[in-house]
Order: structure tokens, then C-alpha cells, then sequence
């Protein structure tokens, strides 16, 4: 529940994430997934409504399937692995090379626990080789022709803000540019290269860069 007589305030639903007051939390107002998801294979899907994307923007663009009224508390909801242990045989040379391009998790630019630890000893290092680890702070993206008091949803990994594009500038969004890692049961972000075992712990990361909002963004 918000906070009696205080200002709107954060659904904390995993879905969810709308910004509510006491007056406008009516029950079918809070659209929500209720169990944890499921990462396999470079595939992401939400356990409760088997509902799956391979893109990590648009798995979590999918809509709630669970409908009720929205709340301050944080659910307490954990990631289902769809991978028991078991053993890997240790590739060979020849292996190592085509790993990158035969692995579904690595031609997304994801982290993969299979060939991420050997993908890059594998590529001859040169000298005047750019480094792979380099942000480039992001420039203004194309504008459309949009009303400039239209409400609009940026879709920066780690924003989710409702903005105008009057109040738009360089400095306006904090999210984070990717790509998101998945690796033996921990989440985390390579741009930022924080990890955490829990799912809701991962949602929590701090965005690391700023720029400007884009409800464009793929």
C-alpha cells in the first residue's frame, strides 16, 4: 500500500514498476508476474506464464499475467534454472575457435558460462586492437516527429521512466548500455561488472551511465 497522505510512489512488483497513490490503487490496476524466471540456453522466460524471449529488453517488456493492486512491499521472487550441474567436457582446440559462432548465448553478446571463459584467449591480440571493454557515452538518438508533451516509456535497459521529449537532454537517463551476464547462476552487468545470485538483487543494480532517454531503444 502507498503511504497515507504522501506522494505516488513505486509499485515494487516484479512486472509492475508504476508509480501509484493510495487514490489510484484500485484491485486490476497492478499488472504483475507472480514466480520467478527462467534463463536456459540464451532463452529467458517468466516460470508463471511460460511467456519467452531470447532479447533481455524484450523479456522484460513482457506484460504481467497476474492482475491485482499494486504495493510498496518487495516480493519475494527467485530465479528458476532450467540447467541441473552436471559435468563439461573440456573442449578441444579446434572446439574453441567455432564456439562463437555455433553458441546461441554468444552471438547475442551475452556472457556465456560455456565458451565465455575461452572465447577470448582464443582472438590474437594486437597491439592497436580497440579494447573491447571501452563505453562510448551514447549520442542523442534520431528524433521523430513526436509531440513534445506526449508522455513516452524510455526503453534503456535499466530505466523504465515516463518522460517528455521537452525535458529530454544528454544527462536525463541513468541506465545501463549492456550487455546483461548470465554466468553460473549469478546476473549482473558487463558495463558496470557488478554480479549478484538472486534475481531481485539484480533488478536492484544501480544503473552506471547517463545519457539521453529513447523510447526507440531495441
Amino acid at each position: 500500500m502507498a503511504k497515507s497522505g504522501g506522494g505516488a510512489v513505486r509499485c515494487q512488483r516484479i512486472g509492475c514498476d508504476a508509480m501509484f497513490t493510495d487514490d489510484d490503487n484500485v484491485e486490476g490496476s497492478c499488472r504483475y508476474h507472480d514466480s520467478g524466471p527462467i534463463f536456459h540456453d540464451g532463452m529467458k522466460e517468466w516460470s508463471c506464464c511460460k511467456q519467452r524471449s531470447h532479447d533481455f529488453s524484450l523479456f522484460l517488456a513482457i506484460p504481467g499475467c497476474k492482475t491485482g493492486k499494486h504495493t510498496t512491499e518487495k516480493p519475494v521472487t527467485k530465479a528458476v534454472s532450467a540447467n541441473p550441474r552436471k559435468p563439461v567436457p573440456v573442449p578441444s582446440a579446434t572446439q574453441n575457435i567455432k564456439s562463437d559462432d555455433s553458441c546461441s548465448r554468444c552471438r547475442q553478446g551475452f556472457f556465456c558460462s560455456d565458451h565465455g571463459s575461452q572465447g577470448k584467449p582464443s582472438k590474437p591480440a594486437t597491439a592497436n586492437a580497440p579494447k573491447e571493454e571501452t563505453v562510448v557515452k551514447d549520442p542523442a538518438p534520431t528524433k521523430k516527429i513526436v509531440n513534445l508533451n506526449e508522455p513516452r516509456t524510455c526503453k534503456n535497459k535499466g530505466c523504465g521512466k515516463t518522460y517528455k521529449e521537452k525535458d529530454n537532454h544528454e544527462t536525463a537517463c541513468e541506465y545501463h548500455p549492456g550487455p546483461a551476464v548470465f554466468h553460473d547462476r549469478m546476473r549482473g552487468w558487463k558495463c558496470c561488472d557488478i554480479h549478484v545470485k538472486e534475481f531481485d538483487e539484480f533488478m536492484e543494480i544501480p544503473p552506471c551511465t547517463k545519457g539521453w532517454h529513447n523510447a526507440d531503444a531495441a
